[in-house]
């Protein structure tokens, strides 16, 4: 008995043995082709090092004990015009819902990044001249209010931060203070980058931005973000409700983010009857002509502007009496409404120029919402200046001298970030992609879409400059052994890199895995529910990468260390092209290479004697094992040449390999 069970034994081994061979990978002759790609590497398991967790879950969306901070502020700011002056009264209402007690607190001084001593001045080689500085903030009290007790805060400043030290922990899980804040600081003239003062014909235009302290975040990836402002690195704040007037002389316009509560008091019965008009035209409509600037006011002293914006996370705001200011209706998904804006000075009228701001605005935000989130606020704003181009929550500040495509290019992408990162509230300092470079894939879409396709495709600064293929205009980055990666922290990243990796580079890894990998439908999906799911809240890069696999059905943690993570290249070589037993009606067997250490999946066509074409689309799995592949093209006539990529859709480092003639 005991011999047949080890004869049994053996036969079972013997099969299991027989099974493990055909499965086993035989010898493959491509073995011997010289190639820098290996499959391993790219396709290791443990992509993501950390696992999901009660916050954030596993896949990419928030956990069900997420939880971030809320901070409203009711602001009364006044500009002085001849001092050049901005004077403050502010109160921040600050709730902490997090699960820890808060022992102090920080927040943003930003406008002390014009400072003598500022760190910004030192991260860059060229330093600001000595007139491009101003004192910052000039604190005249800062105060604490806390268990219905009002005293002065024990506060240190440190470059673009103040901590204020609590006598008193403030509790978690929904504790309250209020920090009551007078200042005031001069504004920067036109060396202020995103807010400034300059002349035109009929005046000064003021853009006036990071013009109040502001909570820092304090979030469950880092605590609190006290990275300080050095200029390049955005911003990264918490939601709530903005509550702000802003008195001004009387002859000029305010436009700001929100919704203004006090037409009646700061506009003319002209405007108002105007406005009403424009509610309800999708043509843009003049509120405030060229001859109303030139009109002298009849105004005098000052005005007291009063705007309100729910649900951000800042607002900024335009000033000057040679605003002209047009409007025309948004129509939103649902049946819901907002209003398009544009103010700008006589400098910028033109049929090519501002004059269509508007249309482009609106155009705009109607393709974003019912493509991807519906715009939230009452209105949105262009406003024209020289800060070139910046973005708030319901306001852009755009270059006035821009016309044409450029414009629309402009205006499209600084509203866009309405979405990324008013929206979907990411930390741009530390992840710069994941505003820009999510902004500027939609903005290629937006391209499209705009009248027709009329500034179609999107080829400016911020996507294929060059004006051709952008996976191929992507390749000489790609080579560059000195070019950063897209995870690169936003101040790290050098302005030789900004555009082509930060923009175009993480733009283009989307646009690849819409149109090649993944799929129009898929990818719209899990996008789309990516950004539902993380509105008005604060997603991490893993996060996106998570929501993306898990939405679209795919590990594309491949794609996430190639891309994203390295810089890792591709370059899909022909080996060989030759008919099946020398017969065209048994089809063309081809070699294709995989020469370097980036995969993708790759169209193949042939070109027909008749004039026709074939194509055969092989998919990523292609490289989970091999650097090459044979297969055959089922083909049953003469054929004259096959290539690789014909349309030039993935960033093959060497179209020189690409095609063969028939052997």
């Amino acid at each position: 008995m005991k011999l047949k069970i080890i004869g049994l034994g053996a036969l079972v081994f013997l099969n299991f043995a027989s099974q493990a061979q055909r499965h086993r990978r035989a010898p493959n002759p491509n073995d011997t082709i010289s190639s820098n790609y290996d499959p391993s590497a790219l396709f290791t398991p443990m992509f993501y090092t950390e696992h999901g967790n009660e916050f954030h879950s596993a896949n990419g969306e928030p956990g069900p004990k997420y939880w971030q901070n809320r901070v409203d502020y009711t602001l009364k700011a006044n500009i002085d015009t001849i001092t050049k002056v901005l004077s403050d009264n502010e109160v921040i209402s600050y709730t902490n819902n997090s699960p820890d007690a808060l022992q102090y607190l920080w927040l943003q001084l930003d406008q002390n990044t014009y400072k003598k001593d500022a760190r910004s001045n030192y991260y860059t080689p060229s330093a600001p001249k000595p007139a491009q500085h101003t004192k910052g903030y000039e604190f005249e009290s800062v105060e604490i209010s806390q268990n219905g007790k009002t005293q002065k805060a024990d506060y240190v400043i440190s470059d673009t931060r103040m901590q204020i030290r609590l006598a008193n922990a403030l509790i978690p899980n929904g504790g309250k203070i209020t920090i009551l804040i007078k200042y005031h600081y001069t504004m920067p003239a036109d060396f202020g980058g995103r807010n400034d003062y300059f002349d035109t014909k009929h005046g000064k235009i003021y853009e006036v931005a990071q013009w109040f302290p502001r909570m820092c975040v304090y979030d469950d990836s880092h605590g609190w973000d006290t990275l300080p402002f050095l200029g390049s690195g955005e911003f990264y704040c918490e939601y709530g409700d903005i509550d702000y007037t802003v008195t001004a002389p009387a002859d000029m316009l305010l436009a700001g983010s929100g919704e203004l509560l006090n037409p009646t008091e700061v506009l003319t019965q002209k405007e108002i009857s105007r406005l009403a008009i424009a509610r309800n035209s999708d043509k843009t409509v003049m509120i405030r002509t060229l001859s109303d600037v030139t009109i002298p006011s009849t105004r005098k002293g000052n005005l007291t502007w009063h705007f309100k914006m729910f649900n951000t996370r800042d607002v900024a705001f335009g000033a000057s009496k040679a605003y002209i200011w047009d409007a025309a209706r948004i129509n939103l998904p649902e049946g819901k409404k907002s209003m398009a804006m544009s103010v700008y000075p006589v400098e910028s009228v033109g049929d090519t120029a501002w004059t269509r701001a508007t249309e482009f605005l609106k155009g705009s935000i109607e393709h974003f919402s019912s493509k991807w989130f519906v715009y939230p606020y009452p209105v949105a704003i262009n406003e024209a200046g020289i800060a070139g181009g910046m973005e708030y929550p319901g306001i852009t500040f755009d270059d006035y001298r821009s016309s044409g495509k450029d414009l629309f290019a402009l205006i499209a992408h600084e509203i866009g970030h309405n979405w990324f990162p008013m929206i979907v509230g990411s930390d741009e300092r530390r992840y710069g992609w994941m505003d820009e470079g999510l902004n500027t894939f939609i903005d290629i879409y937006a391209s499209d879409a705009f009248n027709k396709g009329e500034y179609a495709p999107k080829r400016d600064g911020e996507y294929a400059p060059k004006g051709g293929y952008p996976a191929d205009e992507i390749v000489p980055t790609l080579a560059d052994p000195n070019a950063i990666t897209i995870m690169t922290p936003a101040d790290a990243v050098a302005e030789k890199y900004r555009h082509p990796i930060t923009y175009f580079k993480t733009a283009l890894g989307l646009e690849l895995l819409r149109e090649q990998i993944i799929g129009k439908e898929r990818f719209d999906y899990a996008f789309r529910n990516y950004i539902h799911k993380w509105a008005f809240k604060h997603p991490q890069p893993d996060d996106f990468f998570r929501s993306m696999d898990n939405g679209a059905g795919e590990d594309l943690s491949w794609f996430w260390k190639g891309w994203f993570y390295n810089n890792y290249q591709l370059d899909l070589a022909l080996i060989d092209a030759r008919y099946v037993d020398k017969d065209p009606s048994k089809g063309i067997q081809v070699t294709v290479a995989n020469k370097e250490q980036m995969a993708m999946p790759f169209t193949i066509e042939v070109k027909l004697k008749d004039g026709s074409k074939y194509r055969m689309k092989l998919p990523v799995e292609t490289w989970l094992q091999d650097k090459a592949i044979t297969f055959v093209i089922p083909t049953t006539t003469e054929a004259e040449s096959v290539t690789i990529d014909p349309d030039h859709a993935i960033p093959d480092m060497n179209r020189a390999n690409n095609s063969l003639k028939i052997k």
